[in-house]
């Protein structure tokens, strides 16, 4: 396990559903990137630009272990740019660098009361948005990709695996261009909105990111409260078989919405 760290601050910033994610990939839009500080975003694709309303207030509380750790960007993928009022609640470490090898993942576990907050809202935290950006400058440089909840923080599990399977059909999800697959399982999640009919995702990056240590993702399932997907990462060569991953918790005001991130981090030093 990784170490968690709050930091409080005000400092600006910017159902029955689908039984795979697989078959409903129509519903995930495209990221409008923006250039921040110390951040190389993805390739701006066009996106859409609703917004969703927050289902309710929901507090979530972390069971993870708390040890000191270093200080990390409080998020720097954000989908637009910041506005007057978007502000960072806090930001938490939850598992610091290291390998989540099989049969050894990372797991953070949160407490949200489930229905998270009365009709049309979704029951469970929702995915609002997915993020990606690149940190040369950073000690150690890593890639990211964010995931963006509305409604409280899920649980997790982050994991290297063989293949990545989708939920439900077990079949192969591809992750083109890969050396090897990280899957993140968020546990008291969804992508689909309350009725079932439409995705929650109101804007995402091009599936292919094309970083080096983050060449892109897909996703795997959203079923019975089980949201997952693969990050595909690039193997490094020579003595670094090995990609060391961070994760940390943000949660925030961005855009006027009350947002709960959760941010891996792929450690590139092998591709400097």
């Amino acid at each position: 396990m990784g170490a968690v760290t709050s930091q409080k601050t005000s400092q600006k910033t910017g159902r029955n559903a689908c039984r795979s994610i697989g078959t409903r990939t129509t519903g995930l839009g495209l990221l409008t990137a923006l250039l921040l500080t110390g951040c190389i975003p993805s390739t701006p694709q066009p996106g859409s630009s609703s917004q969703a309303t927050a289902p309710g207030s929901a507090s979530a509380t972390s069971t993870s272990s708390a040890t000191p750790a270093a200080t990390v960007p409080a998020d720097s993928d954000e989908t637009a740019p910041p506005l007057s009022g978007d502000t960072v609640i806090s930001s938490t470490i939850t598992h610091d660098w290291s390998w989540p090898g099989q049969g050894t993942p990372f797991r953070t576990a949160h407490q949200n009361p489930v229905p998270i907050a009365p009709p049309p809202s979704t029951p469970l935290p929702a995915l609002y948005t997915i993020g990606a950006g690149r940190h040369p400058s950073d000690s150690p440089p890593y890639d990211q990709l964010s995931f963006r909840f509305v409604g409280g923080f899920p649980s997790y599990d982050v994991e290297f695996v063989p293949e990545l399977l989708a939920d439900g059909s077990g079949l192969p999800v591809p992750l083109p261009g890969s050396g090897s697959i990280l899957k993140v399982a968020f546990h008291g999640a969804q992508a689909h909105t309350a009725d079932g009919m439409a995705s929650s995702i109101k804007s995402s990056p091009a599936a292919s990111i094309g970083y080096p240590a983050l060449t892109g993702y897909a996703p795997a399932g959203d079923f019975e409260g089980v949201l997952t997907f693969g990050i595909g990462v690039g193997r490094p060569m020579g003595s670094v078989p090995q990609t060391k991953v961070r994760v940390y918790e943000v949660e925030k005001i961005e855009q006027g919405q009350h947002l709960y991130v959760v941010a891996v981090q792929l450690d590139s030093t092998a591709w400097k």
